[in-house]
């Protein structure tokens, strides 16, 4: 039972790894001269045709198997009786479409270690969110963590070091992938929960390309730049921001439980700050360390909460 919760962890926690060097491969995408709609859009196809691969393969291979239905460690599941229309659930994959977008237009106009802080704060976002529109009162520790990860915000990015100076329009982009991430995952967790992992996931996909394409047309395809060395980057993103997380979580959360997954994918924040400042050489200083550790720190406290509730 333990080796079972162990193994499960590892894959979590690996799963977070690989969000969180997301930024950093964009940043680095950017300075080969890419430009925003390159990247997001021969990510979400690459995922796309990934994805929708491993479904068929593991449907041929595997016939009336169903696989464990995608967790998330952040929210909680409506179970229905009723099977999910697939056009619902490739309308919430509009919303991680989005996501992607917006933070990396803020990957582009600030440093990767404050971009990450700004997509965090989806935590207090997906609270106010489920206050507003479906009347669910937040637990006091709820409003205690959103508290913390304010404070933690506000170390983090840098506020009270008079040498960093932050870019407005970035600010602003990273809260729109802090909106749109929460109203991903609010919505994921309420439709197709019903629907095998591959299979939901390659839906999501769908309709997070079929957003980015429409914002930005893919030329890429057709001016020979995707061949020319674009596919690397997007291949890259694609496995390590579309494939590769939530696979590992479908697979690790049934073992550790929501609580403690949600506490190993939190692994997310530290590794894009490291990986910023090692890789990229930006200057992450002690001030915004405190700020990272603090919103872990809310993290737990929330998840720790939810743990004893439910218990």
């Amino acid at each position: 039972m333990n080796q079972n919760k162990f193994t499960g962890g590892i894959f979590v926690f690996l799963g977070a790894c690989s969000f969180g060097v997301l930024s950093t491969i964009v940043k680095n995408a950017y300075k080969e001269g890419y430009t925003l709609g390159q990247i997001t859009g021969s990510q979400a196809f690459l995922g796309m045709v990934i994805l929708w691969v491993l479904y068929f393969l593991h449907s041929t291979l595997f016939k009336g198997k169903n696989s464990t239905p995608i967790k998330h460690p952040q929210i909680e599941k409506n179970s229905s009786s009723r099977p999910t229309a697939w056009w619902k659930v490739s309308f919430a994959g509009i919303f991680t479409g989005l996501v992607g977008i917006f933070y990396y237009q803020c990957v582009k106009l600030l440093p990767a270690s404050i971009a990450i802080i700004l997509l965090m704060q989806y935590l207090w976002i997906s609270i106010l969110i489920e206050a507003v529109v479906f009347k669910k009162k937040p637990h006091k520790m709820q409003l205690i963590a959103a508290s913390i990860v304010l404070v933690g915000t506000a170390f983090a990015a840098g506020v009270f070091n008079e040498a960093v100076t932050l870019n407005i329009k970035g600010i602003g982009f990273g809260l729109l992938a802090a909106f749109c991430y929460a109203i991903f995952l609010i919505a994921s967790g309420r439709v197709g929960n019903d629907l095998p992992v591959l299979k939901k996931g390659a839906l999501m996909i769908t309709g997070s390309c079929i957003v980015t394409w429409t914002i930005f047309p893919p030329l890429f395809l057709f001016d020979g730049l995707f061949f020319d060395g674009l596919y690397k980057w997007g291949l890259t993103l694609a496995l390590l921001g579309t494939v590769i997380p939530p696979l590992f979580f479908s697979f690790g959360m049934p073992r550790t439980g929501v609580s403690l997954g949600a506490i190993l994918s939190a692994a997310e924040l530290p590794v894009a700050v490291i990986s910023s400042s090692f890789i990229l050489g930006e200057n992450v200083q002690a001030l915004q360390w405190v700020g990272v550790l603090l919103i872990l720190s809310a993290i737990v406290l929330t998840n720790i909460k939810f743990r004893i509730t439910t218990e």
